[in-house]
């Protein structure tokens, strides 16, 4: 007697399941080993023991493949921050410097993950892959850690906690204009919740020069460029992300 079709179907979807990650494990691998340019389904085939035209019916392309690497190395990211930020939370309910206190977990979260697997951080922020055009599906993927800013930002800006600051520790107006106040504008409108506080453009623009002041860090340290200077990088990592938590107006 055969099975129902859909036990049949649920059997195959998990062994479908799990050729896909033994399939992007061997390119994580490769990625490791060869780079981004160099990757190759034939290769990845070969390791894996199938045939390049049974992986084609996975990725038919590498294009494709790299895609699949880089969502999971963003929603790995995302998760990491989204992760250190609830649970910061739930450390410290309540209090004055809540969201700064969320903000630096999610930075030190995202620096763990990074050091971690610098080769899939490479893949999402270093050098462009020649030739390759991220699709549309790597969006979502890729506003995870941003839109867990902007949330940390958001609710800092509703419980009063937010503060413009300047170099000195003054508070600024940090008003902006022209065309960065437009993009600011635009972007604002498009982060809002409903039923949350719009956060200011300065506030914004301060806050996305914070988060990408991160990065560089990061690149930094994981390109080897703290050597014979400030390498453990652990110090002054600590001492920029609080510095940048300010300069986004947590207190």
């Amino acid at each position: 007697m055969n099975p129902p079709a859909s036990v049949a179907r649920t059997a195959r979807e998990r062994a479908r399941a799990e050729l896909t990650r033994e399939i992007t494990e061997e390119a994580r691998r490769q990625l490791a080993a060869v780079g981004a340019d160099a990757l190759s389904l034939r290769a990845v085939a070969r390791e894996l023991g199938m045939v390049s035209s049974a992986l084609y019916r996975y990725y038919p392309s590498k294009d494709d493949l790299l895609t699949a690497l880089i969502i999971d190395a963003y929603n790995a990211m995302g998760e990491a921050a989204e992760t250190a930020i609830a649970s910061a939370a739930a450390e410290q309910p309540t209090g004055e410097g809540l969201g700064r206190v969320r903000w630096i977990a999610a930075c030190h979260a995202i620096r763990a993950w990074a050091v971690a697997n610098p080769h899939e951080y490479a893949l999402i922020y270093g050098s462009p892959v020649p030739g390759y055009r991220a699709p549309e599906a790597t969006i979502g993927p890729a506003a995870r850690v941003p839109l867990a800013f902007a949330g940390v930002l958001r609710d800092a800006l509703g419980s009063g906690e937010v503060v413009t600051v300047d170099a000195d520790g003054g508070e600024v107006g940090g008003e902006v204009a022209g065309p960065l106040a437009d993009q600011a504008a635009a972007l604002s409108a498009a982060l809002a919740l409903e039923g949350g506080p719009v956060v200011p453009g300065y506030l914004l623009v301060r806050a996305v020069i914070a988060w990408t002041q991160l990065y560089g860090m990061l690149s930094f340290e994981l390109w080897g460029q703290f050597v014979g200077s400030f390498e453990p990088a652990d110090a002054i990592f600590g001492y920029a992300v609080a510095e940048l938590a300010a300069f986004a107006g947590l207190r």
